[in-house]
């Protein structure tokens, strides 16, 4: 059986004929050079409704800006703010995963799950797992499997669930973590096209993670349960079954580690507390306006998710005894690094797209008169960020970096949207959302072949058509009710976390650029 394989055909030939996402942004930044001197050529402009100022067009092979380019060119790298905020918090979840307490942790919490509810929590921790990096596909994916075999359910609806939350549900989760830190990290030069002294807040799209959640864990459970395995059929074991339940036991030493790890989690969740609670508390600005005083709290979270993840990590480490001495930590840092070189590679092209594109005022002229169009349309603001959501997912299945697509469309979307009065950070739940609810069905996604392997594992002979087949639903289910959950947030103006909201005033935009004119 081979569902679904003609269009799966389809899309991975053409997925295949796209180029690394690098190269994609160097193609972007030649047809930028080939449209910024078009455009200032033709004397393109437009006038920014936040100061009154007429912007123009600004060619990228005129002499300042060559210049620019040449002699800005580690700061342009260095300046770009996801990188700072993605590899302060990677240094720490690397030796949370080094060491193995995420893998430990992800264990317990299915490994004793009651029959009756082992999907929600399979689908949960799958969801929570995000924090972990790509820990949650190479180790709660085959474990669920696992776990469901065990209590006598087919193991690739177990694989298919715990997919769904990893990969279906990648921007869900309960709390922040790196990539809130990457997306408004991205969000943050796009913004200030608009506002110069917009600041990425990480916790800006807390409630709606939070949201996020909780609608998909019952979507998945009931996609499961009710749909995913009556389709599969009952399960027979084959002889050579891989189903050997001590890969799931906790040993002694790591069960000591995640009682160590505990303590230490409470001990900064304790000192962050300790830090924003008094007289004079460094992480609170009570000389700041009441709705400015927690910004201090929020950007410190950066920080404050490094030192979770390193000191939960260290004390599972020294109690499991998979952290001997210092140099072993040294490397894990260096370890944890290693793996986001390809990711500094890509931020190398993408930050010289994004500042390119700020230097020749596209974004800006786009933006304007995308905005300009989209309020003559009259189309209400929900109706724009569903339409988000879907231009997300479709593109999402051909590029799979999330990064990747972020740094390419934030630049056009988020001011465009700030002139409609949506804020940057609504603006980037959309997309976040979109972004997660197609991973699961594209050959593109570049850990589908490993779950496909996993299915093998179970059942033989188990094809791309029918891992497509199968995780179609979860997709469908997810896009529906998160457009609908997208439209509702909009609709019914509902905070997004951090003290941040659907709106976007901008009156406050036109002080802002006026308090940075006068300074």
């Amino acid at each position: 059986m081979n569902i679904g394989g003609g269009v799966l055909t389809f899309v991975e030939k053409a997925g295949n004929r796209l180029p690394d996402p690098v190269f994609i942004f160097i193609w972007f930044i030649g047809f930028l050079v080939i449209g910024s001197v078009a455009a200032a050529s033709y004397g393109l402009s437009a006038v920014n409704p936040v100061d009154g100022q007429l912007v123009a067009a600004q060619s990228l092979m005129s002499s300042e800006n060559l210049r620019r380019l040449f002699v800005d060119m580690p700061r342009t790298l260095t300046g770009f703010a996801p990188l700072g905020y993605v590899l302060v918090v990677m240094l720490g979840a690397g030796v949370a995963e080094r060491t193995g307490m995420f893998s430990a942790s992800m264990r317990a919490g299915i490994r004793k799950a009651p029959k009756a509810l082992l999907t929600p929590i399979v689908v949960l921790v799958g969801i929570v797992s995000n924090h972990a990096s790509d820990a949650g596909y190479v180790v709660l994916v085959p474990l669920a499997g696992l776990i469901f075999a065990a209590a006598g359910r087919h193991p690739i609806a177990g694989i298919a669930a715990g997919f769904a939350a990893v990969s279906g549900g990648f921007s869900a989760n309960l709390f922040p973590g790196h990539l809130d830190a990457l997306l408004l990290g991205i969000t943050e030069p796009a913004a200030r096209l608009i506002q110069p002294d917009w600041t990425a807040n990480i916790a800006g799209n807390w409630f709606f993670i939070i949201a996020m959640t909780v609608v998909f864990v019952p979507l998945a459970w009931f996609v499961t349960d009710k749909i995913v395995e009556p389709r599969l059929g009952p399960w027979q074991p084959s002889a050579d079954a891989p189903i050997q339940l001590s890969e799931s036991e906790l040993s002694r030493d790591e069960k000591r580690g995640l009682f160590w790890a505990a303590i230490a989690a409470l001990l900064v969740i304790g000192a962050w507390v300790a830090m924003s609670v008094g007289p004079n508390p460094p992480l609170i600005d009570m000389e700041a306006a009441p709705t400015e005083r927690m910004t201090p709290f929020y950007q410190s979270l950066v920080a404050g998710f490094f030192i979770l993840f390193l000191a939960t990590g260290v004390a599972y480490g020294v109690a499991a005894k998979t952290l001997t001495d210092h140099r072993q930590l040294v490397k894990m840092f260096v370890d944890s690094m290693a793996v986001m070189a390809p990711y500094i590679v890509l931020a190398f092209v993408a930050a010289h797209f994004v500042a390119m594109f700020n230097w020749s005022n596209l974004g800006v002229i786009l933006a304007i008169l995308g905005a300009e169009q989209l309020q003559a349309s009259g189309l209400p603001a929900w109706q724009l960020l569903i339409a988000i959501v879907f231009l997300a997912a479709t593109v999402n299945i051909f590029i799979g970096s999330a990064s990747a697509k972020w740094a390419a469309m934030a630049p056009v979307l988020v001011p465009m949207l700030m002139l409609l009065g949506i804020s940057p950070e609504m603006a980037t739940a959309a997309y976040r959302m979109g972004d997660s609810v197609t991973n699961i069905i594209t050959p593109l996604m570049v850990y589908f072949p490993l779950i496909l392997a996993f299915c093998q594992r179970w059942t033989p002979g188990f094809g791309i058509g029918n891992l497509m087949a199968t995780m179609l639903p979860y997709s469908f289910f997810f896009f529906i009710a998160g457009a609908i959950m997208t439209g509702a947030w909009v609709f019914l103006n509902i905070p997004l976390g951090g003290g941040e909201v659907v709106t976007y005033d901008l009156n406050e935009a036109r002080e802002a650029v006026q308090a940075v004119s006068a300074n």
